[in-house]
């Protein structure tokens, strides 16, 4: 995660319908992507990132991406949001 405190302090969306939105507008600056994800969910947002020039960074399971995002249930993606 980006600091001690997870995700909790940034500026993000948390899900796949808003990270979708967030990186077609131009408004994400990195991707959170849970590996245990559906891959038919994580592979349109992966090919999104890489042509909008999006940086991704993968967390080992959607607990672990929930919990840093200060929500207790998972999440799949997460769109860090420019400042």
């Amino acid at each position: 995660m980006s600091n001690e405190k997870g995700l909790q302090e940034e500026n993000i969306r948390v899900g796949t319908k808003q990270t979708i939105r967030m990186v077609e507008l131009g408004q994400a600056v990195e991707v959170y992507i849970a590996q245990d994800a559906d891959s038919r969910i994580t592979s349109k947002v992966i090919t999104l990132c890489e042509d909008k020039g999006v940086k991704i960074t993968y967390v080992d399971t959607m607990k672990n991406l929930g919990k840093a995002c200060g929500i207790d249930v998972g999440a799949a993606m997460v769109a860090i949001l420019n400042d």
